[in-house]
C-alpha cells in the first residue's frame, strides 16, 4: 500500500470522529522528518491529523467531500506548491471556509505579502517555536469555530424565513413560490400540476372548547398527517390559520382524487391527543389540476371555490374544480378511491 493510500485511509477513518475529538488538520510537507514531527506534535495536542508529502496529494484530498478545514501547507513542494494550493482553494469559494497556515523558510516581507495575497490566513517561518505553532493553530481553530456558528445561524434564519414555526411546514410565501416554479416546470414538460386546498373543519370550536395550546397540538399533528399522506415528491405548506396547501407535480385529476382521499382519511381516522382531550378532526378539501399556463391566482381561486363547495356540502369531503364543473367526493362516495388505496 502506498503512502498516499494510507493517508486516504486515515482521512476516511476520521470521517466520524470519536466523541470529544478535535479539529482535523491536513499537513502537506515534502520533508519526511519535519512532516512526521508536525504530525506527532499535533496529535499529542489532541488534533486528528492526515499528512501528505506533496501538493498533488493534498489537492486530491481537498477535493473530497469530507476534506479537513484547517490546513498547514509548506510553500516549497513538488507538484503543486503551497502558493498554488492557496490560490486554488480560494478560487473555489466554498463553504465551509478552510483556514490555511503557510510554512516556509522565506522570511522577506515581499514573501509574506505574496503568501497572504495568495489566500493564506497566517504565515510561519521555519524554523519556528512549537509554542508559536500551537498558538497559531488554536487561532485557526477559533476562527473556524466562529465561522461554523455563523453558518448555523444563517441556516437557522433561512429555515425560519421559509417555514412555519408551529408546524414546521413551508410558509405561505415559500409554498406559493414552489407553486409558481412547479407550474412553469409542468408547462415546459407538458405535464399537469395539481393543488389541494385543505381546511380543518370547525377548528374555531377546538380553540374555544379546549384552548389554544390544544388547538396548536391539533394543527401540528394534522400537518404531520397531511405531509405523510401526500406523495413523497409533493409539497405541503401552511397557507394560513388552519388551512394548508399541497402542490402535486405531474398529477392527473385521478391522482388528485386519490391523494385527497388519502389526506382526508389520514386526518379523520384517529383522534388527536392534545394532553387535554383526544380530539376528533376532519378536513374539507378543494382541488384542481392544470396543464396550461393558468395563472397562480386563477388556480388558487378554483381550488378555493371547490373547498367552499366541500364545506357547503357537509364537510369531511373533497371537491374538485375542472372545466366540466365541480364534483364532490365525500366519505360515503369514496369507496372506489379507498379501494384503489388498498
Amino acid at each position: 500500500m502506498s503512502n498516499h493510500e494510507k493517508d486516504r485511509g486515515l482521512l476516511q477513518k476520521c470521517e466520524k470522529p470519536p466523541k470529544g475529538a478535535s479539529e482535523m488538520i491536513l499537513i502537506a510537507e515534502d520533508d519526511p522528518i519535519f512532516r512526521k514531527l508536525l504530525q506527532s506534535r499535533l496529535q499529542n495536542w489532541g488534533y486528528r491529523v492526515v499528512a501528505v508529502k506533496d501538493g498533488n496529494e493534498a489537492w486530491e484530498l481537498l477535493e473530497q467531500s469530507d476534506r479537513p478545514d484547517l490546513l498547514i501547507l509548506d510553500w516549497m513542494m513538488p507538484g503543486i506548491d503551497g502558493i498554488e494550493l492557496c490560490r486554488r482553494i480560494r478560487q473555489r469559494n466554498q463553504d465551509p471556509y478552510q483556514y490555511i497556515l503557510l510554512l516556509t523558510g522565506k522570511d522577506g516581507k515581499q514573501d509574506v505579502v505574496k503568501g497572504l495575497e495568495a489566500g493564506a490566513d497566517d504565515y510561519l517561518t521555519k524554523p519556528f517555536d512549537l509554542g508559536e505553532l500551537r498558538a497559531r493553530v488554536r487561532t485557526g481553530k477559533r476562527i473556524l469555530s466562529l465561522q461554523r456558528e455563523l453558518i448555523q445561524a444563517r441556516e437557522d434564519l433561512r429555515f425560519q424565513a421559509n417555514h412555519d414555526a408551529l408546524t414546521g411546514l413551508r410558509s405561505r410565501g415559500a409554498t406559493l413560490e414552489l407553486l409558481t416554479s412547479e407550474l412553469r416546470r409542468g408547462f415546459r414538460a407538458h405535464t399537469s400540476t395539481g393543488i389541494l386546498m385543505i381546511d380543518l373543519d370547525h377548528f374555531k370550536n377546538v380553540n374555544d372548547t379546549y384552548g389554544h395550546p390544544a388547538g396548536d397540538a391539533v394543527l401540528k399533528e394534522a400537518a404531520s398527517r397531511i405531509s405523510h399522506a401526500v406523495r413523497i415528491y409533493d409539497f405541503v405548506g401552511r397557507y394560513g390559520g388552519e388551512e394548508f396547501l399541497a402542490v402535486l407535480s405531474n398529477c392527473t385529476l385521478d391522482d388528485l382524487r386519490t391523494v385527497a382521499e388519502r389526506v382526508r382519511c389520514a386526518v379523520a381516522e384517529t383522534t388527536i391527543a392534545t394532553g387535554v382531550a383526544n380530539i376528533g378532526v376532519t378536513v374539507s378539501i378543494g382541488g384542481t389540476v392544470t396543464s396550461d399556463k393558468t395563472p397562480d391566482i386563477e388556480l388558487l381561486s378554483a381550488a378555493d371555490a371547490a373547498l367552499y363547495e366541500a364545506k357547503r356540502a357537509g364537510r369531511n369531503r373533497a371537491a374538485f374544480a375542472s372545466r366540466a364543473g365541480t364534483e364532490t367526493l365525500n366519505a360515503e362516495s369514496a369507496i372506489d378511491v379507498a379501494s384503489a388505496l388498498q
